[in-house]
């Protein structure tokens, strides 16, 4: 089953706020059980890291920030107004 864009619009928003603290707060852990490597290994350690976390939910964050396909528009979302009339609150000036 395909998620929605919605959907994996707010699952990425769970990933990004749960699952990411959780996976650094265990890299830490487990890279503090050993000595500490040279600058460049660790470097390459916690550059490697910090792709792998993102590898498995690939789909999910594809296309999240771009708009919304047509077919999947947002329902709780008012349309922009795209008018350019001057009727709105004109900051005091005129």
């Amino acid at each position: 089953m395909r998620l929605s864009w919605k959907a994996r619009r707010r699952l990425s928003v769970l990933l990004l706020l749960v699952w990411l603290p959780l996976f650094v707060v265990a890299a830490l852990y487990v890279t503090s059980l050993f000595d500490r490597p040279p600058m460049l290994l660790e470097l390459a350690i916690y550059v490697g890291l910090g792709v792998i976390w993102a590898l498995p939910f690939r789909a999910v964050f594809r296309g999240v920030g771009r708009e919304p396909p047509e077919n999947e528009s947002p329902e709780n979302e008012s349309p922009e107004n795209e008018s350019d009339d001057d009727s709105g609150d004109s900051g005091g000036r005129g």
